[in-house]
């Protein structure tokens, strides 16, 4: 039995986990929650999963938790907040595995937290990855503590990596879908509204990485995140186009054979792949090979997704500079959100943000987290 804690349980990747261990009862179990500000939410998973250890983001919404609890005679459960609470969460001796899905660099401190006590951590969560990989991958290393990628991409990337060696791989290419913007006229693209933004072809995700997607800057972020994770080059990272988003990612070995990860659009595939590695549990999950009657790959238009220039000028400076990207990005579609800013304004503002940029690798966690807060005043006043 493996016992998980759940950083983002109330969110859709922490969602498909709880439905996860809802599907093998016998192989998986619920040691702590991290829930954030989703009060409903986190009572209903409190009831169903009865957690020794549950996190909120306020010291306010844990007493009401606390309250609520109390009043169905719910008891012997720890309620926390804050990130101490989220590092309570992610370091419980009782958890085996830890699940990082937290939006944003607010789960960093939680999930170094684990890879500091030994916890194999399932990452879905790429912004830590982006601002601190430096850190969280040679902590890894040190302890022989497996990081395993729930990203859809890098989850393919690290099956297709099990058949051969480090040193025989060529090329990692990463599929992006396009987006929903793939063949809209550029003269368009400074009029397009956040409803048009959010409606992404084939994925169904949150607000900020929806955007993210129709910029292509999650494709960066991507980009930055399996040179961390797979210990290769940015000239060694690829995207390609990839509208059908049935193969997911791939890897060119020196030999000239490329191996490809086919699979179906559910999130709920890939999180079993991680909370089982290295076995591979029978699931529901199947693909319909009808699928692959048509598939198209195609180069990204660098004009027309500038983020994603951006991104691979940022993976080759690395440290200060993935910080900064990733930072800016997120004040600036918050902007964008808000309607303070045209979609165009987005790559515009990291572009500003990262030209102000000093080069640097922050050490520490505690360093990274003042060039991320650094970055997002940069951005903050660009704006105003």
């Amino acid at each position: 039995m493996k016992r998980l804690a759940i950083l983002g349980s109330t969110g859709s990747i922490g969602q498909s986990t709880l439905s996860i261990v809802e599907q093998f009862p016998e192989r998986y179990s619920v040691a702590a929650l991290a829930c954030g500000r989703n009060l409903d939410q986190a009572f209903a998973q409190t009831v169903r999963w009865r957690p020794k250890l549950i996190s909120l983001a306020t010291e306010e919404l844990a007493g009401e938790l606390s309250t609520k609890l109390k009043q169905v005679g719910v008891t012997g459960i720890e309620v926390v907040y804050g990130t101490q609470g989220t590092v309570a969460c992610s370091t419980l001796p009782e958890a085996d595995f830890v699940v990082s899905a937290i939006v944003g660099v607010a789960g960093l401190e939680a999930t170094h937290a684990a890879i500091l006590a030994g916890k194999p951590v399932g990452l879905a969560n790429k912004e830590c990855m982006v601002a601190a990989g430096e850190i969280l991958t040679r902590a890894a290393r040190q302890r022989n503590v497996p990081i395993l990628p729930i990203d859809s991409e890098h989850n393919a990337v690290h099956q297709c990596l099990r058949v051969g060696a480090h040193s025989e791989v060529k090329t990692i290419w990463l599929t992006a879908s396009g987006g929903p913007f793939r063949q809209l006229p550029l003269d368009q693209f400074a009029a397009i509204t956040p409803e048009q933004a959010l409606k992404h072809p084939t994925w169904v995700m949150g607000r900020r990485i929806t955007i993210d997607s129709a910029t292509m800057l999650n494709k960066g972020l991507e980009i930055i995140e399996a040179c961390r994770l797979f210990d290769v080059t940015a000239a060694q990272v690829r995207v390609t186009v990839h509208p059908q988003s049935t193969v997911h990612s791939l890897v060119e070995y020196v030999d000239g054979s490329i191996l490809a990860q086919i699979s179906v659009t559910d999130m709920r595939l890939p999180i079993l792949y991680a909370l089982a590695y290295p076995e591979r549990p029978a699931s529901t999950l199947t693909f319909n090979l009808a699928a692959l009657s048509h598939l198209d790959f195609e180069p990204p238009d660098f004009e027309r997704f500038p983020c994603l220039r951006l991104a691979f000028d940022a993976a080759e400076k690395g440290g200060a500079h993935c910080i900064a990207l990733n930072a800016a990005d997120e004040v600036a579609v918050e902007a964008f959100l808000d309607r303070r800013i045209p979609f165009t304004g987005i790559p515009r503002t990291i572009e500003r943000v990262l030209a102000s940029t000093p080069e640097a690798h922050p050490a520490t966690i505690a360093e990274v987290l003042a060039a991320d807060r650094e970055a997002r005043e940069t951005a903050r006043a660009l704006l105003a």
